[in-house]
């Protein structure tokens, strides 16, 4: 099933990336505290949180009267998405994003919590650090902080 995915950097209580993937009409969405790997041996923990409307994926700018964080919010990646299993507990995604790419896997591990894997592809990258190599909106070439009046 062809759908779309989107990854906003935003900082809320606490600077946290959102994954989000397109299940239909909604977007069904985790905070990913780290960011996403391209490591495959890098396990990232993945909080789910409410579904959003597809129109939330295109947001970047600051949310007003934030009253924790800055607000602040890039789209870090987006592109198209493959589901290629989606059961309870568990979803695999293949991402053809400007940094993300190749499949994900995301395996919940308790009532809360779940863990995001990039799976061992010819697009996996051993060693990388994608989120701190790549800071930038891909749509912007901005970061958050040029959004929220940071220096940093």
């Amino acid at each position: 099933m062809r759908s779309r995915f989107v990854v906003q950097l935003h900082d809320a209580t606490r600077l946290h990336y959102d994954l989000r993937i397109q299940l239909g009409d909604v977007l069904r969405s985790w905070a990913v505290p780290k960011g996403p790997s391209m490591d495959p041996a890098v396990r990232r923990l993945a909080v789910p949180v409410e579904d959003h409307e597809l129109s939330a994926g295109d947001f970047e700018g600051v949310h007003e009267g934030s009253r924790r964080g800055t607000g602040a919010v890039i789209i870090w990646d987006e592109g198209q998405a493959e589901i290629v299993r989606d059961e309870p507990g568990h979803l695999t995604a293949e991402l053809h994003g400007h940094k993300l790419t190749g499949r994900f896997g995301l395996t919940r591990t308790g009532a809360n919590r779940w863990v995001l894997v990039k799976v061992r592809d010819e697009h996996a990258r051993p060693g990388s650090d994608v989120a701190a190599e790549r800071p930038e909106s891909v749509r912007s070439g901005k970061r958050w902080q040029d959004l929220a009046g940071v220096r940093g």
